[in-house]
């Protein structure tokens, strides 16, 4: 690791940490219903919305309301991003005139950006109008992301209350994350990314002049289509010159900071957060990482507060980081070291923060090695999946780590609100397992973890891996699947391996070599993406119910504490564990093969 690429690292890490607690304080107070500010701008607002929606805001739900009205507006959600693309043609807002969205591509988008995954099997560029990215992906980028906060926070109260049987209301808790946190921060960051150089505008594509025009040789058709023949019958060629570029222009920058922030990742364009529309200079590449980041950190303060012990949620912040940290320097260490077999052959890659032999291939060459890494790392630790370099061109070890934070179950850090939820199941079977140590009755936070509990939490673990393993599985022994493999032996594995991992994780992130815009991956994928979000959902909301009826037990001498660093290893460690007997064998096949056979040439 360069000193340069160290800096790098090390003022992220401190720069999110410096903005864990303010903005974790904040939302407590949000979704306690305090005073915070901006409730004296926008309560109208909210309270107008309340009004023409019916709600009663006043009015709690027990666990079965509440997941009923989250999965009946998701549902009008994605039958509504369905019919948006499906129409698109007749509609306005689309300069370019791109037609209908085709039947089995428009059901995996809808259920891509529904779910919070934004996986893209498609170009933006060429495929969505203006309308369709406002009006349904950039709308579906907030209340996505709200939805996971909305679930969380129904799981903290379910910790913080007692002998109760609500646990909020779904229709309140969307309306404030969405009104107070996601508008306010998103506005702010779609500035300064605008300031920055990312586009923000409603006109059509652009024709700029080349400087230097390029001649090439096409293929000439006859009237019908066909391609024309000469005299031996080979195909006629004629030449060609190129004097301009087509610039693709759009609504971007308003669609990329709620991406970041609400850990959706969908790119305006396709090179996503690697085109300078997007992410124009090195201060916005910065405030990208620190975005998708941020309010996952900052949530375990949230929880913290709520519950009425800020150290259980530093500690649950701090096995996080650790995590993270390691990875990101294994990643960086991966593509530093580059390809052995081209150091042997004396091609060594230079730039100006790497040592000789670093692999660059796919790498944004802005940026460099110590942000690809650490943007790869952070958009598969949390459910973000943009990216600023293509990880299909990683090395094995460094296309492992993306996969492997992935197969953690989106923990560390984790979706907005999805992530820390996704923890706290670990946190329960953490203590489950040191209480089964010593024939005890588990507890956290003063609540006994019971049969039922532990029955919601084996589900909740078990439900990723079957979804994902199965899947691949199929796919890999399917004509249907097997059709989109462009890279024979463990990276194409690899390749579909890592397509289940993110969308069984609702991640979104993908090693490009895989052709994902076939009927089998879409549909296939669109119900695995549904599956991996709403189930575990439901199964969320039902623990939540649970707990909140349960009595506070007082701590006594055989307490488990859940604040201090035994439990952070301990937290650590039932992660990993979990994570590598489920997927290390299926990781042996693809990227750690891949790896021993490009050591030994």
């Amino acid at each position: 690791m360069t000193l340069n690429g160290g800096l790098q690292i090390g003022l992220y890490f401190l720069a999110l940490l410096a903005l864990v607690k303010p903005l974790g304080w904040y939302m407590a107070r949000v979704y306690e219903g305090q005073v915070m500010g901006l409730d004296r701008v926008l309560g109208s607002i909210e309270r107008w919305i309340y009004r023409i929606c019916g709600v009663r805001a006043g009015e709690e739900m027990d666990w079965r309301a509440y997941a009923g009205a989250m999965l009946m507006f998701n549902a009008a959600g994605l039958l509504a991003l369905y019919a948006l693309q499906r129409l698109q043609g007749l509609l306005p807002l689309n300069p370019q005139g791109f037609g209908a969205v085709p039947p089995d591509l428009a059901f995996n988008t809808a259920a891509s950006f529904t779910t919070n995954t934004n996986w893209q099997a498609y170009g933006g560029e060429t495929t969505m109008s203006y309308l369709t990215n406002m009006l349904g992906m950039t709308v579906q980028n907030f209340v996505s992301a709200a939805t996971g906060m909305a679930i969380l926070v129904a799981l903290i109260r379910g910790f913080a209350r007692r002998s109760d049987t609500t646990i909020g209301n779904f229709w309140v808790d969307l309306v404030r994350s969405v009104l107070y946190i996601l508008v306010p921060l998103s506005l702010i960051l779609a500035l300064v990314l605008v300031s920055q150089g990312a586009v923000q505008t409603l006109s059509s594509y652009h024709a700029v002049p080349l400087l230097q025009s390029l001649r090439y040789e096409r293929p000439v058709a006859d009237a019908s289509g066909q391609p024309a023949l000469d005299d031996k019958g080979q195909p006629k060629r004629e030449q060609a010159a190129v004097s301009e570029q087509i610039l693709a222009v759009g609504p971007a920058a308003s669609q990329v900071a709620i991406k970041h922030l609400g850990t959706n990742g969908g790119g305006f364009f396709n090179a996503n957060s690697a085109h300078p529309f997007e992410s124009p200079s090195p201060l916005t590449d910065f405030l990208l990482i620190l975005a998708e980041t941020l309010l996952a950190a900052a949530f375990t303060y949230t929880f913290g507060k709520m519950v009425g012990d800020t150290r259980q949620g530093w500690a649950i912040l701090a096995a996080m980081l650790i995590v993270l940290g390691i990875f990101v320097v294994g990643a960086y260490q991966a593509e530093s070291a580059g390809n052995p077999r081209i150091a042997a052959l004396g091609v060594n890659q230079q730039a100006s923060d790497l040592q000789p032999g670093g692999n660059m291939e796919g790498k944004e060459v802005r940026f460099g090695l110590a942000r690809s890494a650490l943007f790869a790392t952070a958009t598969t630790a949390t459910s973000t999946g943009a990216v600023n370099s293509m990880h299909d061109s990683f090395t094995p070890l460094g296309g492992l780590v993306p996969l492997v934070m992935m197969q953690f179950g989106e923990v560390i850090l984790g979706g907005v609100g999805s992530g820390l939820y996704g923890m706290l199941i670990f946190a329960i079977i953490a203590v489950f397992v040191a209480g089964l140590m010593v024939g005890r009755t588990p507890e956290y936070l003063g609540k006994k973890i019971e049969s039922y509990e532990m029955k919601m939490a084996s589900l909740l673990i078990l439900i990723m891996p079957m979804i994902v393993l199965g899947f691949t599985a199929v796919a890999v022994v399917t004509d249907s699947g097997q059709s989109s493999i462009f890279n024979p032996g463990p990276h194409g594995f690899s390749e579909v391996l890592y397509a289940y991992s993110s969308m069984g994780n609702n991640n979104g992130s993908a090693f490009g070599g895989l052709n994902a815009n076939t009927s089998f991956y879409n549909l296939t994928g669109g119900v695995v993406m549904l599956m991996a979000r709403f189930w575990l959902a439901i199964l969320t909301l039902a623990l939540a119910g649970s707990l909140a009826r349960k009595k506070l037990v007082p701590s006594g001498p055989g307490t488990l504490p859940t604040h201090t660093p035994l439990f952070v290893v301990l937290l650590i460690g039932t992660v990993v564990l979990v994570g590598v007997l489920t997927f290390l064998p299926a990781l042996a096949l693809g990227p750690i093969v891949e790896h021993l056979l490009m050591v030994k040439g």
